[in-house]
């Protein structure tokens, strides 16, 4: 992808490199939907893009005092934004691991009787969530389908499922943690 670069963008690069936000704006406004743009071909998420973009901006504006120094701010602005990008992408995946990883052991380390306890429990976990999310959460972690797939099913857009999935996750997940001093409790009757 190539960026194109503002007519007066050695000006408003000065400028900002003196704190001059008027002229940062400028270089914000003129860089956004470009940028955006970008990023949302990579991520397919229109809140997510915004997020990067205004994250990559911030990060320019604490090491404004070099704007000067850069031979090609198009070429620094979108190797920064590319590389905030792929590390965002990197997070998310470890976190949804992580919170995978979490759940998988929770149900592996339970034993025999509690098993029914913690199946009963992540039930009424699943149960308080709204009805979109309990159906997005079944059909994802059940049924193992894909984002996509469950949006084509449920006539709602992948951004959506996927903030309905992240939504339940992180309901259920709370919901467990609370209430994991009951599941400990039967635990230990169950091996006394």
């Amino acid at each position: 992808m190539s960026i194109q670069a503002v007519h007066n963008e050695a000006l408003l690069l000065a400028a900002a490199a003196k704190g001059d936000e008027k002229a940062f704006a400028a270089l914000f406004h003129a860089y956004y939907n470009q940028l955006g743009e970008f990023v949302y071909r990579i991520v397919d998420s229109r809140d997510l893009a915004a997020d990067i973009v205004q994250d990559v901006f911030t990060k320019i504006w604490l090491m404004r005092g070099e704007l000067p120094l850069l031979d090609s701010f198009t070429g620094y602005l979108f190797v920064l934004t590319r590389n905030y990008t792929y590390n965002c992408l990197k997070k998310i995946a470890r976190d949804r691991r992580r919170e995978e990883l979490y759940a998988e052991m929770t149900i592996r380390t339970m034993p025999g009787p509690v098993d029914n306890e913690y199946l009963s429990l992540l039930e009424r976990a699943v149960a308080q969530l709204p009805a979109q999310q309990q159906q997005v959460y079944m059909l994802s972690r059940l049924k193992g389908l894909k984002h996509k797939e469950i949006a084509a099913l449920l006539g709602l857009s992948t951004e959506t499922v996927r903030k309905y999935a992240k939504l339940a996750i992180r309901s259920v997940t709370r919901f467990m943690r609370a209430h994991a001093a009951v599941l400990l409790l039967l635990t230990l009757k169950n091996h006394s």
